[in-house]
Parts: structure tokens; C-alpha cells; sequence
């Protein structure tokens, strides 16, 4: 085996500063589950849903979200934050060491457009490794409705896939649904932490790469430990799912196919007469 302790943390968010209650909430973690490793926490959690409260790059946030990684010598996802880039905001997510340094920064692709206005895409996917045990991956809340993210992070080689999520809308169910399928289509974990209050519905979500729902929560505030084992991710690519059944990324590797819908060139008519992308309106 080769196990890892993630917990997720299902939390309040307000359109605030919410470091104080990041640090009740990982207080509580290493207190009550001393054996996790890592800590994930929802999208938009350091700081709330509201660009106007973007943090800058390398500011006091960042630095003492750092100090709380080092002081309970966790990894620590803290969800997401709006970031600043000169006149640029970004939805970031930062990974943090148990050492406290920043090891790799990701700007969310695909803002939930139009809603999140004025947002900028980012274009490079984020992997990291965690010593001994294995490659993670992460995306934001609305990028795995993309199912390229997903599928390049684990052609990349992510174990695990970290998902930070904000819904507070009636499509939570088809997240959930797009988590159990993201799961076994790239045989991976994947870990879907969505927050409660301004920071969403809840119901966090956490797969393993048979699509098994190892845990869902519900609609209250919940720390979720999970240990995971890598070894079953590396036996089921191997091998294949369930034992033996299907191999899917193997098959994508091995395709007779090129998809043209991803070629310059391609004719996108059909794409170009849905309309521009907008809120929608009354009709």
C-alpha cells in the first residue's frame, strides 16, 4: 500500500477574510486527526466570492496561510482566492508544502463565465508531488465540466485529482455526477471540496478510481479525513478497473483517432451559431 490522509474541509465562507476561521478549522483537523496529510478546503474560501477583495501575490494572506502549513506540518490546499496580477484578477489556487513554501500556484482555465466577469483564464495546467507517495493534480469548481483538464492532468501522470469548488445552485447534482465519471474515466481519486453559506451548497464529494463514492457529505459543516491508497490507482491502470475490466487511458494512448474539433482550422459553424456567451434573460 501506499497511503495518504486527505481531509477535506467543508466550512462557512463569507465574502470576507476567512483566515481566522481556516485556522479554526485546521486546529480542529490535526487535533482531532492527527494521521492527515494534507488539508483541502472549497474555491473562493481565503477570502470570499467578491474580486473586489482579491488578494495580491506574495501579500500577508499568502504568508500566513504558509505559517499555518508549517505550524501543523500539513499540505494545505486553501481552496482559492481571487488574485491580483497587475490589472489582471485571477481565481488561484495555491499548494503549500509542510514546510510552508508555495510549490506550485494555478489560475483557474474556465471562470463560470458569464457569471464570473471579469476574471482571466489561466492556461497552465498544476501537478505536484508529494515525496514517497505519489502525483496530484488540481483544477477549480467549473473546469472539470471540461473534460480535457482532467484527462491532461492524468496524461501528465495525477494520481489524485484536487478539485476546490464553489456551487450554491441547482446543477450540484450534476457535479456530482461529473465527479463519480471524472473519477473512473481517468482512474484516479478525485476530491471535490465545495463550501456552505456564500462558499456554496456543500455536499463534498470524494471518488476513488472505480468511481466508488468513498464519501458524501451532506449540508452542514464537516471535516472529511480519508485515507487513500495510490497503489490502487497504479493496479487499476495496470490491470484494470474493478480487477480487470476496462483500461481507459491506455486505450486513449493507444487511439487510431486524431479529434479534429481540436485542430486549428476545424470548422467550428455549428459552434459560432449558438450565440454569444451571455447571461440569460428573460424570453
Amino acid at each position: 500500500m501506499t497511503p495518504f490522509a486527505i481531509a477535506g474541509m467543508q466550512m462557512h465562507v463569507s465574502a470576507k477574510d476567512n483566515l481566522h476561521e481556516i485556522e479554526r478549522q485546521l486546529a480542529s483537523l490535526v487535533f482531532r486527526f492527527p494521521w492527515v496529510k494534507m488539508a483541502v478546503f472549497s474555491e473562493l474560501a481565503v477570502a470570499g466570492p467578491d474580486p473586489a477583495l482579491a488578494v495580491v501575490k506574495g501579500s500577508d494572506t499568502e504568508l500566513k496561510l504558509c505559517e499555518l502549513a508549517e505550524r501543523y506540518g500539513l499540505w494545505l490546499i486553501p481552496g482559492s482566492h481571487f488574485e491580483r496580477v497587475g490589472d489582471r484578477i485571477y481565481n488561484t489556487s495555491i499548494v503549500i508544502n509542510p514546510e510552508g513554501t508555495i510549490v506550485n500556484r494555478y489560475h483557474k482555465m474556465f471562470p463560470f463565465m458569464p457569471y464570473e466577469t471579469g476574471i482571466t483564464a489561466g492556461s497552465e495546467f498544476c501537478l505536484f508531488d508529494v515525496p514517497h507517495v505519489g502525483r496530484f493534480g488540481l483544477s477549480i469548481c467549473y473546469d472539470a465540466w471540461f473534460p480535457e483538464t482532467s484527462r491532461t492532468l492524468t496524461a501528465l501522470g495525477a494520481e489524485v485529482i484536487i478539485h476546490p469548488t464553489l456551487t450554491g445552485t441547482i446543477d450540484r447534482d450534476i457535479e456530482l455526477a461529473n465527479a463519480v465519471a471524472t473519477a473512473a474515466l481517468n482512474q484516479c481519486y478525485f476530491v471535490d471540496i465545495n463550501g456552505l453559506s456564500d462558499g456554496g451548497n456543500g455536499r463534498s464529494i470524494i471518488v476513488d478510481p472505480a468511481g466508488k463514492i468513498l464519501h458524501q457529505a451532506g449540508e452542514v459543516e464537516q471535516i472529511i479525513p480519508i485515507e487513500i491508497d495510490l497503489d490502487q490507482v497504479r493496479r487499476q491502470r495496470t490491470k484494470g478497473i474493478m480487477g480487470g475490466l476496462g483500461q481507459p487511458l491506455k486505450s486513449f494512448r493507444d487511439r487510431a483517432v486524431d479529434f479534429g474539433v481540436y485542430q486549428d482550422g476545424f470548422n467550428n459553424d455549428y459552434l459560432n451559431s449558438l450565440g454569444p456567451l451571455v447571461k440569460a434573460g428573460r424570453e
